[in-house]
């Protein structure tokens, strides 16, 4: 019988990004997503913080479904503009989770910033939470960082949000963006890879010992 862990988002690729990393520690785990459960009112990602927003996301879906359930809040944090778009990530542009309008702000805000100034990074916390005893919840958080730099137009078919945007320090050599690199190359150094291969062995322990 399969392990089944709940994933806070709709998002296909963040869903097939968690299967595959999880798959390492659970080889039979399900990544079940918003779309495989029944409906539920879905908090407002209200908080200043990553982690604060991660959080309201997570204790919902434990509640609402009965599953150990993990909820990501991630962004880009752009040294130029002072670490935003930040939470402000998704919807830097007006519209929520509209990548193309918030890539082009993104450049026309950096379009007079020279190469060596549009420093950046991705960070991610990732908040799993699961019902223990009567009615409790233990929740368990990480964190984790992809630092890079913005290039000047975007690149690549992969990934999603600003990674058409994003070179990675650790793939500057090749230059490639996130949105270039294949998928397992980028979860070996991304930040939403890194904070899940780090909360992964907790993930396994509340499966296995269900």
């Amino acid at each position: 019988m399969s392990a089944q862990v709940f994933l806070a988002s709709r998002n296909a690729k963040k869903l097939q990004e968690m299967q595959r990393i999880l798959q390492a520690y659970v080889p039979e785990v399900e990544v079940l997503g918003l779309d495989d459960v029944t409906p539920y009112d879905e908090p407002a990602e209200t908080e200043p913080t990553f982690e604060g927003n991660a959080r309201i996301k997570a204790t919902a879906a434990v509640v609402a479904t009965g599953l150990p359930s993990l909820a990501d809040d991630s962004g880009l944090c752009v040294d130029e503009l002072h670490g935003m778009p930040g939470v402000l990530s998704a919807r830097w542009a007006g519209t929520a989770k509209d990548d193309a309008a918030n890539n082009d702000l993104l450049l026309q805000q950096l379009a007079d910033v020279p190469d060596e100034r549009r420093t950046a990074h991705f960070t991610c916390a990732v908040v799993f939470a699961y019902p223990v005893g009567a009615g409790g919840v233990t929740e368990h958080v990480v964190h984790g960082e992809m630092p890079g730099r913005i290039i000047r137009e975007t690149r690549g078919s992969g990934g999603f949000g600003y990674d058409v945007l994003f070179v990675p320090d650790e793939q500057r050599t090749d230059g490639l963006t996130s949105a270039e690199q294949a998928p397992e190359d980028k979860d070996a150094i991304s930040h939403r890879g890194r904070a899940i291969r780090e909360i992964a062995p907790v993930v396994a322990d509340v499966l296995t010992g269900l």
